[in-house]
């Protein structure tokens, strides 16, 4: 029913596109950028083959942001109501463990959890808007209908994680300025963490020993990428004059953050990632392929998914036979849940990048890169998305369907397939490694 769903405002987002009045000039769209910058809306992706400011009229624009608003609630929504329906597929004595240990994912009724969300996107939105509107005002002397607006687009933009921007070199223009880069950073990052743990986090925030084991695992592993991934990228660049290394040490310091934090599904840039270092790309690709946490904006396989293979591992080591984390004991079904979804994007960005340089004249890094982008629902761009040809930028919008809705359908379609064997079989293993 959602995949339904989604084509279908999917579709009619592209139609209002290609009507004459949402286009700036005298032509229109054509059928591919049309579907391409409706898709990336509403999978809140970022990826673009057009330029919104420039090419598109206010009426394009506010469908624009229509469909990035819907589609980041709405997928906050499906996740958070899957979530709640996982817990009830099982016994009365694992819903209750399951409400005491998450006291989130069970929320009862769906108006509830609609309302909720609905709440918290639009207070987020508006406190980011604030922020930002006197900023681009006042600083960067932008007449105040233009910081008005430009400040409420970017942030829906922001918390939504669409990564899509007014400017043709998205926030460059703002390179520097701690107060816009930062606020977006931490809207970013707030749409990012999920439903869930925003929830959480009002209520217990100063008191971690109260957390479920999903907010421990988030929280604690997204600071880990957040804070290493600013420092990786601040130390590649700091020496490269096409990025960070003609700026002065504080601006080098808050745009290293900002691309620190734009690859677990941001989507904005304010250097030229097309030319990043080498080594900073593939850095990009890695948190890129994470993203951020389960029941909210980002893509990736989340970073609760990472946190449980890198325990598995680390348990393997140690020469567990169980895994344990902040005293608890992993079920064994969300280890093979997170190795299955894995398993299934890694699959899916190997194959499109195949494709991709079977098809096109770009190398491999750039080719990967716009991939995995686009699979992680993120929007950073080497620059070559829009010169690649229709039927890769084709390829690209299914690969952005299934990066938005696909690790969510999937993990939850486990959960509920789960069957007990009545009888098991011998144990036999094979050799590994």
């Amino acid at each position: 029913m959602f995949v339904f769903l989604f084509v279908i405002v999917d579709l009619t987002g592209a139609a209002l596109l290609l009507l004459p009045a949402a286009t700036s000039g005298e032509g229109q769209l054509t059928v591919v950028e049309a579907l391409f910058t409706a898709t990336t809306s509403l999978a809140v992706c970022g990826l673009s083959v057009i330029a919104i400011g420039a090419d598109l009229s206010l009426f394009g624009q506010i469908v624009v942001m229509v469909l990035i608003q819907a589609g980041g609630i709405g997928i906050m929504t499906l996740a958070s109501v899957l979530g709640a329906v996982v817990i009830r597929r099982f016994g009365l004595r694992m819903q209750l463990g399951a409400q005491a240990e998450t006291r989130n994912l069970a929320f009862g009724e769906v108006r509830g959890v609609v309302m909720r969300i609905g709440v918290v996107s639009l207070t987020c939105e508006a406190v980011v808007a604030a922020i930002i509107i006197p900023r681009m005002w006042l600083a960067h002397d932008l007449p105040i209908s233009a910081a008005l607006y430009s400040g409420v687009f970017h942030a829906v933009s922001a918390f939504n994680n669409a990564g899509l921007s007014l400017y043709a070199d998205s926030l460059t223009r703002f390179s520097g300025d701690a107060i816009i880069l930062l606020t977006v950073a931490f809207a970013t990052i707030a749409g990012g963490l999920g439903f869930p743990v925003l929830l959480e986090l009002r209520r217990h925030l100063w008191h971690p020993f109260r957390w479920s084991l999903h907010a421990k695992l988030t929280v604690y592993t997204t600071l880990l990428l957040y804070l290493g991934g600013s420092v990786v990228v601040i130390l590649l660049e700091w020496s490269n004059p096409a990025t960070l290394g003609t700026l002065s040490w504080p601006a080098r310091i808050v745009d290293g953050v900002f691309h620190g934090v734009m690859p677990r599904s941001g989507g904005f840039n304010v250097t030229d990632v097309g030319a990043m270092e080498d080594s900073s790309l593939l850095v990009i690709i890695m948190l890129m392929f994470v993203g951020n946490g389960s029941a909210g904006t980002a893509g990736g396989i989340k970073v609760a998914t990472l946190a449980v293979i890198f325990l598995v591992v680390w348990s393997e080591i140690r020469g567990h036979a169980g895994v344990h984390v902040f005293g608890r004991r992993l079920s064994p079904n969300a280890i093979r849940e997170a190795l299955s979804l894995m398993f299934l994007l890694m699959t899916v960005v190997v194959v499109s990048t195949v494709v991709l340089l079977a098809t096109t004249t770009f190398d491999f890094i750039r080719v990967l890169f716009e991939v995995t982008s686009a699979g992680g629902v993120v929007g950073l761009s080497t620059g070559i998305t829009p010169d690649l040809p229709p039927a890769a930028q084709v390829w690209l919008i299914v690969l952005m369907v299934a990066g938005r809705i696909g690790p969510i359908t999937f993990a939850s379609a486990l959960a509920l397939r789960e069957r007990r064997r009545r009888y098991d079989l011998a144990e036999s293993r094979p050799i590994i490694g």
